[in-house]
Parts: C-alpha cells; sequence; structure tokens
C-alpha cells in the first residue's frame, strides 16, 4: 500500500513539475524581455489609436486589428507562400555562405587568390541586387534557381569578409607553437585557425540569416507567381493591405526565427567567451 501511495503521488508530482518548469521558462523569457516586448505592445496599440482617431481608411493603412483577422482568413493562402519562400530563403543561406567559407579558406592560404578574385567580390557586391535580379531571371527563367541565387549572394560577402577577418585572427602565439610542434597546415587549421574564427563566423551567418529572406524576396518580386515576395506584389495591387502588412508580418517573422535558429546554434557551438582566450 505504501509503494502504491508513494507511486500515485510521484506520478501527481511529475506533471506539476513541468508545469512549474514551462511556467518558470515563461516568467524567466517575460523577465528577460519585457523591454521589448512593451516597447512592440506599445507599438501596436499606438498604432491602433492612429487609425482609429484619424478614421484611416483600410486600403491605406490597416489596424491591428484588420491584419490578425486577415491571418485567419487567408492562413491557407499565406502558408502556402511561405514555404517557397522559406526554401529559397535556406537553400540561398547554404550555398551562399559555403562558397563564402571555402573562397575564404582559399584566400587565406593563397595570397594570390585574394588579390585576385576578393576585388571580384567587391564588384560583385556592390551591384544592386534589384538591378541583378532580371538579368538572373532572364537566365535562368521564373523557377527557384534565380531566386537562390540571389539569397545567396547576399548571404555571401558579409561571410566571406567576416571568415577571412575571422581565420587571419588566431592568436600569433598559438601559430608559433603549433610550428614549433611541426603541426600541419589541416591540424593549424583545424584546432587554431578555425576555433579563432567562429565568432566573426556567427556574427555574419545572424547577419545573412535576416538578409537571405529579404533576397528571396526580392528576387520573387522580378519575376514570380508564387511566394511571400509575390503576394506582395498581389495585395498591393489589389488593395488588400490587411493581407499585405499580413504578407510582411509573416516575412519579417520569418527572417526574426532563421536568426534565433543560428543564435542558437551559436550557442551550442561557442562555449568559450572571445575574450577568455587572451
Amino acid at each position: 500500500m505504501t509503494d502504491f501511495a508513494h507511486g500515485s503521488k510521484q506520478g501527481v508530482a511529475m506533471p506539476l513539475e513541468k508545469r512549474n518548469g514551462v511556467a518558470e521558462a515563461v516568467m524567466g523569457f517575460f523577465a528577460n524581455h519585457y523591454p521589448a516586448i512593451l516597447a512592440v505592445t506599445g507599438c501596436i496599440a499606438l498604432w491602433q489609436f492612429v487609425v482609429w482617431f484619424f478614421a484611416v481608411p483600410t486600403f491605406m493603412a490597416p489596424s491591428p486589428v484588420d491584419v490578425f483577422y486577415a491571418f485567419g482568413e487567408n492562413g491557407a493562402i499565406l502558408w502556402a507562400n511561405l514555404l517557397p519562400t522559406l526554401l529559397e530563403a535556406f537553400l540561398g543561406f547554404i550555398f551562399g555562405n559555403l562558397i563564402a567559407i571555402l573562397l575564404a579558406v582559399w584566400f587565406v592560404y593563397s595570397s594570390t587568390a585574394e588579390k585576385a578574385f576578393y576585388p571580384i567580390a567587391v564588384i560583385i557586391k556592390s551591384i544592386p541586387i534589384i538591378a541583378l535580379a532580371p538579368i538572373l531571371v532572364l537566365i535562368f527563367g521564373n523557377g527557384i534557381a534565380p531566386k537562390v541565387i540571389i539569397a545567396g549572394l547576399i548571404c555571401f560577402f558579409p561571410t566571406l569578409v567576416n571568415m577571412v577577418q575571422g581565420l587571419k585572427a588566431a592568436s600569433p602565439a598559438m601559430l608559433d607553437l603549433m610550428r614549433v610542434l611541426s603541426a600541419s597546415n589541416a591540424e593549424v587549421f583545424w584546432k587554431v585557425r578555425l576555433p579563432a574564427s567562429l565568432p566573426f563566423l556567427f556574427a555574419a551567418l545572424k547577419i545573412a540569416a535576416t538578409s537571405s529572406v529579404m533576397g528571396a524576396i526580392v528576387a520573387e518580386w522580378i519575376g514570380s507567381s508564387y511566394g511571400l515576395g509575390a503576394l506582395i506584389i498581389e495585395a498591393t495591387y489589389n488593395f488588400r493591405s490587411p493581407l499585405l502588412y499580413a504578407t510582411v508580418v509573416i516575412a519579417a517573422g520569418l527572417a526574426v526565427a532563421l536568426f534565433f535558429v543560428v543564435s542558437f546554434i551559436e550557442s551550442r557551438v561557442i562555449r568559450w567567451k572571445p575574450d577568455a582566450q587572451h
């Protein structure tokens, strides 16, 4: 009987502990982010008041309530267009950053390659994406390829610059020690240069995570019948302002979500403080 009673108490206690853990997590989140939560809430309330007080027409600027209802009325449309943009942004993020990292490693180990191709990367970066997008659409058509390329190009340059700087930021004392120990170039890279570059790399990846969404949407503006960018154009031309605002909110939420995913991975990969290395 005692064991049965004890077991039943444990069975009741576990869900309570889980609920307490969830409650503590929620309270901790609000405690850490309450200034931002209050600021966002205040901006939404001000937005609602201005639209109501000045009787702004819905087609010009819908109220937050109208945008909220637009999510419910157009949920299927928003979801159907979110997935292509997410795929384009994700693929552009992966390929753009991967190529940038490989080039950065090449540049660090070959000054000739850096002098030859770094200026070309700067020239490509100087071309406005809005001007480059139509060229890529003409070459590759209206499929997924130009969207991925444009998203990748936006991610490429910040990662290239930061990765080159990070690989060159390795401690000279550590490099001298590895030479004394007759370490190979591969050992120097994996044990010294790569760990030193990780803070620089993740700083660039967080920028690229949000930029990749912008690149995919810009590409969809130029020529596409699907995706959040195409939905923005359609809603604008049809004066469906609530849907337009809802689409913009979804796009912003996607960019923020990707940013936090990269930040989460960074917290798991980089377990040390950069200043603690010295």
